[in-house]
């Protein structure tokens, strides 16, 4: 059985567990208390030792990072066709997933993580106030160049597919309102942020967290 470690569910995490669902997979959640830090103690460094969710325990050994376990997750559950197969689609795919995880989240980060970067108070103060503006960049690129087609014909990051790069697009666009980014002016992200939340794997994920 897979074990999935998460946070909360403001945590990146609740993309690995999505996809999970949405795969249909034979799986357990494991939840750290992050105020009580637990994932920095012994018990989880030594599956994690970046201190860091998602961690996803296979009979194989222990996955980390997003991209990865969900493209694990796509592959080793075939039937749900939660990833392309065609290798230029999945390069696409990867190319988005890898932008999500690489700029967009950090940029995330800067606004309650700044500390991660700097320990000037006015450092961190000033990545703090440049969040709105660098997340909203980042989500009109994707709303301009990534979204394809109409939300009728082509819904998902990858057009008609629903996949992992559509849930890993709706676990960052749940952060939007609390980073002052105004999502009306992201009609796109909004539709689709809607109707990945509208899906009965979500909401079943969803509650467990409540």
């Amino acid at each position: 059985m897979l074990n999935l470690f998460i946070g909360g569910i403001g945590s990146c995490a609740l993309a690995s567990h999505l996809a999970l669902e949405e795969a249909a997979a034979v799986y357990k959640v494991t939840k750290l208390d992050f105020k009580a830090g637990e994932q920095k103690k012994p018990a989880f460094l030594n599956i994690n030792p970046k201190a860091r969710v998602p961690a996803l325990v296979t009979d194989k050994g222990i996955i980390t990072e997003t991209p990865a376990i969900l493209y694990y997750i796509a592959q080793s559950h075939p039937s749900a066709k939660l990833a392309p197969t065609d290798p230029f689609d999945v390069a696409h795919m990867q190319d988005f997933n890898s932008y999500l995880c690489s700029t967009v989240h950090p940029h995330h980060a800067h606004g309650i993580r700044g500390y991660r970067w700097s320990d000037d108070p006015a450092v961190i103060e000033s990545l703090k106030m440049k969040v709105p503006a660098n997340l909203t960049e980042c989500f009109k690129l994707i709303e301009d160049s990534y979204l394809k087609g109409s939300s009728v014909s082509e819904p998902w990051v990858m057009g008609k597919q629903f996949s992992v790069a559509d849930i890993y697009l709706y676990t960052l666009a749940t952060w939007l309102e609390d980073d002052k980014v105004d999502i009306n002016a992201l009609p796109k992200i909004k539709e689709h942020r809607a109707r990945v939340a509208a899906r009965p794997a979500t909401q079943k994920v969803r509650a467990t967290y409540a």
